[in-house]
């Protein structure tokens, strides 16, 4: 980073945990009256950092889903603001019950293993084993997972100063991404695209200058919500 400003408001929006942390959505049990379950696994972007709860992706997804049918339970959220690989593999394997598994499964992690410079190989190796747990905790196995790639904040204010080599390396890990989802036969959404147009819409950016806004996540959700239905048990 070009100057100590930057690299302390930096540590402060993407690498701090926030009030907006992990697991503080409800769950489904046997009396709720609920069909499926839902596991969002994630970092800033799937706990919605600067935006509220309504306006979270997973949320949102799930909203959509009920307009059409489909009874899902609030999704049960792992996510942190600043997690990499290694947090949320840990957050997994002490927050979730050995036994649970559920009809929807999402990934969305490594834009912070990008930022704090951590090497891709890492990303990699931590990734399968996200993966791997995720896998056994969906009922389809990997018919019920999927994976949205990695937005770019180098369009953002927070990130112009930089973006170019900020989307080569996003791009990068994004490769590292849908190469291991495709390996365990994943499906996988690229987003990245439409994070871009924030470049020329500052609407798609929330008011602290580097995450997506509602309306963001509500183009991501548009973009799924014709296949997700199709990955629910019937």
């Amino acid at each position: 980073m070009k100057n100590f400003y930057f690299i302390f408001f930096a540590f402060i929006i993407i690498s701090c945990g926030t009030s907006n942390s992990a697991t503080n959505t409800s769950e489904i049990n046997s009396s709720s009256g609920m069909d499926y379950s839902y596991l969002a696994l994630g970092d800033s972007y799937t706990i919605g950092e600067s935006v509220t709860e309504s306006e979270r992706w997973p949320v949102q997804l799930v909203a959509r889903l009920k307009k059409e049918g489909y009874k899902v339970a609030p999704p049960k959220i792992i996510a942190k603001t600043g997690w990499t690989t290694g947090n949320l593999l840990s957050a997994m394997r002490s927050e979730l019950n050995y036994t649970r598994k559920f009809d929807l499964v999402s990934i969305l992690i490594g834009v912070n293993n990008q930022y704090q410079g951590k090497s891709i190989e890492d990303y990699e190796e931590e990734l399968r084993e996200i993966f791997k747990l995720a896998l056994n905790h969906s009922k389809q196995r990997e018919k019920g997972v999927f994976a949205l790639s990695i937005p770019d904040y180098g369009v953002t204010p927070f990130g112009k100063e930089n973006a170019e080599s900020i989307g080569e390396e996003i791009d990068e890990f994004n490769a590292v991404f849908r190469r291991v989802s495709a390996e365990f036969e994943v499906d996988f959404y690229n987003i990245t695209p439409i994070s871009r147009e924030a470049a020329r819409d500052d609407a798609l950016i929330a008011k602290d200058g580097l995450h997506p806004s509602g309306l963001m996540y509500r183009y991501w959700v548009d973009e799924i919500i014709d296949e997700i239905p199709q990955m629910l048990p019937q």
